[in-house]
């Protein structure tokens, strides 16, 4: 499509939205609160769809999420706090503010440049209402995204370790202090900060962590679905097996996997 099919589309949406909130009984009964959770769904749906690389998928969640930025400011608009307008021209402010290497006369002239100019830019910008460099983490993330999101914060006022070996270090000395804690309540806290010092030289070493667990979550489900169509053919239910028998079947499910 070019621009203007594009922007025929985007306006073809707003009056389905239009149509819909005003005819639908569901859509009309619809409130921020109530799709927000839908939206956090949908979200999770989308990044399902980016690690498995299907475009098809990523495409249909990039839709179901727009049309939840659609409704969102759908609803808004009645009671005339912004509507999608006010949206896109906000994002497009703050999109050319924080790009003064774009812009204006700010040099910049890689990533990490451009990523301290952004979070000092929105430190400024956030003024009173949010003074701490990590007051911008939302609250609702998960463990290991939040540990990541600060640790990339952190990293943009100097706060960080020089290089991957560096934090690696401190992922050892961890390990060594859950080893001698002597109680679960201190085992517990000390592999918190394990983990933490792990998530932080796996984003030294360019790897996110998030990611790198859900690929490992998504082939986990992938190995054992396959032992258990092993199991079926034979005739049997994992119940049946030993566990030598189950982690003979993965090994062998692991060996395919190679051939392929």
């Amino acid at each position: 499509m070019n621009r203007a099919e594009i922007l025929d589309q985007f306006s073809k949406l707003l009056d389905v939205m239009d149509e819909l909130r005003e005819k639908c009984p569901w859509d009309k009964e619809q409130t921020m609160e109530t799709i927000r959770t839908l939206t956090i769904e949908e979200t999770f749906e989308l990044s399902d769809a980016i690690l498995q690389k299907d475009n098809e998928e990523i495409k249909k969640e990039l839709g179901d999420i727009l049309l939840h930025i659609v409704f969102y400011s759908k609803i808004a608009s009645e009671t005339n706090e912004f509507n999608v307008g006010h949206v896109i021209e906000s994002l497009i402010g703050k999109l050319i503010r924080r790009h003064p290497h774009i812009y204006g006369d700010v040099e910049a002239n890689d990533s990490d440049k451009v990523k301290q100019n952004w979070e000092q830019i929105k430190l400024k910008e956030k003024g009173t209402k949010k003074n701490g460099i990590l007051d911008g983490v939302p609250k609702g993330l998960t463990g290991i995204v939040k540990a990541y999101r600060m640790q990339e914060k952190a990293s943009q006022v100097g706060f960080d370790w020089n290089n991957p070996e560096d934090a690696y270090k401190k992922v050892e000395e961890e390990w060594l202090e859950f080893q001698e804690a002597d109680n679960q309540a201190d085992k517990e806290a000390e592999f918190g900060d394990y983990l933490f010092a792990l998530i932080n030289f796996a984003r030294l070493s360019g790897i996110n962590p998030d990611d790198a667990l859900e690929l490992t979550n998504h082939k986990f489900i992938r190995r054992f679905k396959a032992i258990e169509s092993i199991a079926e053919l034979k005739g049997l239910s994992l119940t049946d097996l030993t566990l030598e028998q189950m982690d003979a079947m993965w090994d062998e499910v692991k060996r395919l996997e190679r051939i392929k």
